[in-house]
């Protein structure tokens, strides 16, 4: 009898070159879901501080894939087969595989991260501005208030009555009275008081004898006279 010729063995891939090394390195773990602000709460400092650490934090992750892969003396993008398309038993393609995934899905939320600390700037410098504006416009608008209630302190008080003629030597004279003075107190007559000239009558015969305080505006400036209303040689207590 004849001894049957065995079937050759496959080649244990191996064989030739020994186990896989080991790797002292960790895949990263999976990326933890992102914060993102309320819909449509207002963004806050504090809101882009945490979006950007999140970033700080997804860097760092996709560092540390690079460097297993460097570890690994493979690169992102060569092939993980060899010659005769076996896996390579010089690395362990387990953990190349993930982390080159980590690194897929790592930079993919990077780059929304960037995105929403992009719109988060733009929403804070926006509502910054806006408030500047809004302060810049409520300091105007009392500053304005102010020089409106200075101007209206340090305006002319009106008038009531104006001078047509004074009598030389007369007390009107004597006071300092003049032609085309606008009388704006008169004793205790005002533009609030005064009726009619009957009520400048009657304080100057009560204060006969007696100085009356005069107010009046004379080329736009406002002068105080003292006139005393006595008998004199004319017509009247004034003249």
């Amino acid at each position: 009898m004849t001894t049957p010729t065995p079937w050759p063995r496959p080649r244990s891939r191996s064989s030739p070159r020994g186990p896989a090394p080991p790797v002292a390195h960790r895949v990263p773990g999976p990326v933890p879901a992102m914060a993102q602000p309320g819909a449509g709460s207002a963004v806050t400092a504090g809101a882009v501080l945490q979006l950007v650490r999140q970033k700080d934090e997804l860097e760092a992750r996709i560092r540390a894939c690079y460097e297993l892969l460097r570890d690994s003396g493979v690169g992102p993008d060569e092939p993980l087969v060899d010659a005769e398309g076996f896996p390579r038993a010089d690395i362990d393609v387990y953990r190349v595989r993930a982390a080159r995934h980590n690194i897929a899905c790592l930079q993919n939320d990077h780059k929304a991260l960037m995105k929403q600390v992009e719109e988060a700037l733009h929403q804070l410098h926006a509502r910054e501005k806006e408030k500047q504006a809004k302060d810049q416009a409520e300091a105007l608008a009392e500053a304005l208030s102010q020089s409106q209630s200075q101007g209206q302190g340090l305006a002319q008080p009106q008038a009531f009555a104006r001078v047509n003629a004074v009598t030389p030597e007369s007390p009107a004279s004597v006071s300092g009275l003049q032609v085309d003075d606008e009388i704006v107190e008169f004793g205790s007559v005002n533009v609030h008081n005064f009726q009619n000239l009957q009520n400048i009558a009657t304080v100057v015969q009560h204060s006969e004898g007696r100085p009356l305080s005069v107010t009046v505006i004379r080329n736009g400036k406002k002068v105080h006279l003292g006139l005393t209303p006595k008998r004199w040689a004319g017509k009247g207590l004034l003249g």
